[in-house]
């Protein structure tokens, strides 16, 4: 009885071996590839790089997907559990025809595993970095072939001459990752071809998240920005690619360039780009030859698929002009013009052209005209705006910009520090010596902190005797500083109807988020502040919560 039940499971096996054999026939397969990628599906060049590569697979044709998942993980770690998993994977699957590699460590992976795992088996490579270590690999190894990632630097800074010729200075935005590391390297090389520019960096390792949100705010309109990659900050916050476009897209004031085609629909400018799906694709197609007969030693490495890639809605946003664009550029978030929606509709209507043409001429000639006064209009509509955001007696920001400034950095949760002044006793100067040399001490006051200006320190006038100062700092040390500062526009005497004359002021201080979480708040707290010095005998400053002699 035993016997027969042993023959009837071996004849059970057997059937459902068979069966699992018909069904995998059944499938239709032509070919079964293994992807393996670098980083993980949640890379979103990754994401551009499978869909690339599934639009080069030819139909029937299986692909399997594993991740390293080193922008996670330790490298070590993320190589002995790829190892492991793949060990035992490869030994209860069908055998891959095609191995394909995405990124540079996937590569390394694979060669170093070959003899173990892949055998005898073609493995074709993209996006790699190490061009040299791809192209040698691939002339000396006939089954192996790929294609190449080369980051242009260069190009991308002509690019910026080119829509912005007045720039002074290139920032690259990265960390001190491994990626981060080697285009270091590459960055300030490129400075020897632009020897009129000044190059520098805001290393994201080396700042705290409220820092690099400040620092980000500060970089000056002569300045265009690469951004080259973000990992974690200095704080242990850590950011996806799309987190890192998301907060250079919000604390930025100037366009931010980019050298992959990721990322650039939200809000980045792009720039000279690898395209990851074009990759993806053509390691895709290469996969498909050599699955359909073609010899890998015939397949050349192909090289970076790079074009200009651009967002018009950035271009637009910085008042870039898209007539300097290259003309190959492929451009993503375009508005679509009327000509563009109904191309279809203008087609059959062309036919009645001829009869419209004296129309066609007038309401040429006509919008000619409205161009013109349009304008006209936007030039006085700047000078207004201008207007409206100085002082006429000054020549400061008014009540009206700081209060829009103050507002936006509050809202953006950037720390800062205000300093509101007030002159003291200025009615006795007016009624003394008349309005006249009440607005040459306002002007000299102005003139004096229009000196302190910097990139972290902004001067308004706020109201009457009244002028207010925004610093881009919370740090203790340097609000004392311009503290001090503060305290010498007053220092030396003014000269008032041609005479020298001792003009004091009392100045009050408040820090945000630390004395108040509002914009309104961290006036009025200032303006206490500020009262207190005013009651405390004048020609002082404090910090609000403070007395005034506390900080003699």
């Amino acid at each position: 009885m035993k016997k027969w039940c042993g023959v009837w499971i071996f004849l059970m096996g057997m059937v459902l071996f068979l069966g699992k054999g018909l069904q995998v026939g059944a499938t239709g397969e032509q070919g079964r590839v293994l992807f393996i990628s670098s980083y993980s599906y949640g890379w979103d060049t990754v994401q551009l790089q499978i869909d690339g590569f599934i639009e080069g697979l030819a139909p029937g044709i299986a692909a399997d997907y594993e991740f390293m998942d080193t922008k996670r993980l330790d490298i070590d770690v993320a190589r002995q559990l790829l190892y492991e998993r793949l060990k035992y994977t490869l030994s209860v699957v069908q055998p891959y025809d095609v191995i394909v590699v995405g990124d540079d460590a996937a590569l390394q992976f694979a060669m170093d595993y070959r003899e173990e795992l892949f055998d005898g088996i073609p493995i074709v490579f993209e996006g790699i970095n190490n061009v040299q270590y791809a192209r040698e690999l691939a002339s000396r190894d006939p089954l192996v072939t790929g294609v190449v990632e080369e980051l242009s630097l260069t190009k991308n800074i002509e690019l910026a001459l080119r829509l912005k010729p007045d720039i002074k200075r290139i920032v690259a935005v990265l960390d001190d990752s491994l990626t981060g590391q080697a285009e270091r390297e590459n960055f300030y090389s490129a400075q020897e071809a632009f020897p009129d520019l000044t190059f520098g960096e805001i290393n994201v390792s080396e700042c705290g998240t409220a820092d690099l949100r400040t620092r980000l705010w500060q970089q000056n309109e002569d300045t265009m920005l690469v951004f080259i990659v973000m990992t974690e900050d200095m704080s242990g916050k850590k950011y996806t690619n799309l987190e890192a476009v998301q907060t250079l897209v919000k604390y930025s004031k100037i366009p931010v360039m980019r050298m992959v085609d990721s990322g650039i629909e939200e809000g980045l400018l792009g720039g000279y780009v690898v395209s990851m799906r074009k990759s993806g694709m053509l390691a895709g197609q290469m996969a498909t030859s050599i699955i359909g007969g073609m010899d890998p030693l015939r397949i050349s490495v192909a090289d970076s698929p790079n074009l200009y890639y651009i967002n018009e809605e950035a271009m637009r946003q910085f008042d870039l002009d898209m007539g300097r664009l290259p003309g190959d550029t492929e451009i993503v978030n375009h508005r679509v013009t009327f000509l563009e929606k109904y191309r279809n509709v203008i087609g059959p209507v062309s036919v009645f052209a001829a009869a419209m043409v004296v129309i066609a001429l007038l309401a040429l000639y006509d919008n000619l005209h409205r161009r013109k006064l349009m304008a006209e209009l936007e030039g006085t509509r700047n000078i207004l705006e201008s207007a409206s955001q100085h002082d006429f007696l000054t020549g400061l920001h008014n009540r009206s910009k700081f209060v829009e400034d103050l507002t936006r950095l509050t809202q953006q949760e950037v720390p800062c520090t205000v300093f509101m002044l007030d002159i003291d006793d200025f009615k006795n100067i007016n009624d003394v010596y008349g309005h006249a040399a009440g607005d040459e001490a306002l002007k000299q006051v102005a003139d004096r902190m229009k000196a302190m200006q910097s990139q972290i320190l902004t001067p308004y006038r706020y109201a009457g005797d009244e002028f207010i100062m925004i610093l881009l700092s919370e740090h203790e040390k340097m609000i004392e500083k311009i503290a001090y500062k503060c305290r010498q526009v007053f220092s030396d005497d003014f000269l008032i109807r041609g005479v020298r004359r001792k003009v004091t002021g009392s100045i009050g201080i408040a820090t945000y988020p630390r004395d108040a979480d509002s914009m309104e708040q961290l006036i009025v707290c200032a303006d206490k502040a500020m009262y207190l010095v005013k009651k405390s005998g004048k020609n002082k400053f404090a910090f609000y919560g403070q007395e005034p002699e506390d900080v003699m």
